[in-house]
């Protein structure tokens, strides 16, 4: 049996907790081999009110827990500081991390595994929200909020919530095979695995720019990505000076013109490689890339992963 233990506290989020322990009991029945065997755990053993307000029993006392342990994996909540915060909790963690094989957190729950000196001179990853506070509060952490979820040796930390199911169906792939991944992934009803360092967050989801000429521009570049989008253009576009467009852009959206014409064009090119069957070529005119080869090129330097592996592991299969 591969012992996994799947450490909870007051407050902590039920999505965080059931992601990990519904995808791995659900693994079992496709074939892995050897089988998870999963404890919720809580110090004493206590039931915890989670962040829903809905209470969960534990299955075990994290006092009582022994090694070896296949994975230890602490939760995140709207509870991470109180937890973070508990010495005792904390140290139970240590104890336990040290005769594990594998460590991860979901969400916060970094900050627990941050607290053990765990993470120190490690990169991490987090919810995009609390990273700031995380890398604020733990120098000796290179706290990057972008990916879904960042591997640093024998340690894994993943970011908001739903991320614990990709990070879950990575270490199913890697302990079991991709058959046994692809199984679970079919019956949860969910990609396959996204990249880790697919972003967590998507640029068309966050705060807009402040309305006026920087407001019509970037609706103009999600508009016409084909378009001639250079610095010059755009700043021509707006009647402005490419050094104060430049300024506008990093001070309102926090990247350069470029940088953002640049994210637009690969996450539209992204959401066509999930949802279309278009080729590559067509794709990357589509996408302002002009040629496949510049699309595989840009695709690959920001996401890590080729498009067409993209395409593969990103669309359900049938």
């Amino acid at each position: 049996m591969r012992r996994v233990v799947v450490v909870g506290y007051p407050a902590a989020e039920l999505l965080d907790i059931a992601c990990v322990t519904s995808s791995l009991i659900m693994s079992n029945l496709f074939g892995a081999a050897p089988p998870y065997d999963v404890t919720f755990a809580t110090l004493g053993g206590r039931p915890v009110v989670c962040a829903s307000g809905l209470t969960l029993a534990a299955q075990g006392a994290l006092e009582h827990e022994t090694g070896p342990l296949d994975t230890l994996i602490v939760a995140g909540g709207i509870g991470c500081d109180d937890a973070a915060d508990d010495p005792v909790l904390v140290a139970h963690v240590r104890r336990l991390a040290a005769i594990s094989r594998r460590v991860a957190s979901v969400c916060t729950g970094a900050s627990v595994l941050a607290e053990t000196g765990l993470l120190d001179g490690r990169r991490a990853t987090t919810h995009w929200w609390h990273a700031p506070r995380l890398a604020a509060r733990h120098p000796r952490i290179t706290v990057d909020p972008d990916p879904i979820f960042i591997r640093d040796g024998a340690v894994a930390t993943s970011a908001g919530v739903t991320a614990a199911l990709d990070l879950t169906l990575a270490f199913i792939e890697e302990d079991h095979g991709a058959e046994v991944a692809r199984m679970t992934s079919r019956h949860l009803v969910t990609y396959l695995q996204r990249p880790g360092n697919q972003a967590q967050m998507s640029m068309f989801v966050k705060p807009p720019a402040p309305d006026g000429p920087l407001s019509t521009l970037t609706a103009f570049i999600g508009a016409n990505l084909c378009d001639d989008l250079s610095t010059a253009a755009l700043a021509r576009r707006a009647g402005t000076s490419e050094r104060h467009l430049t300024r506008l852009f990093v001070k309102h959206l926090g990247s350069s013109p470029a940088r953002y014409v640049r994210e637009a064009r690969l996450e539209a090119a992204a959401r066509l490689l999930e949802t279309t069957d278009l080729t590559m070529a067509v794709i990357a005119q589509r996408t302002g890339f002009g040629r496949a080869e510049s699309l595989r090129q840009a695709f690959t330097g920001r996401y890590g992963i080729a498009p067409s592996r993209f395409r593969k592991t990103s669309v359900q299969p049938s």
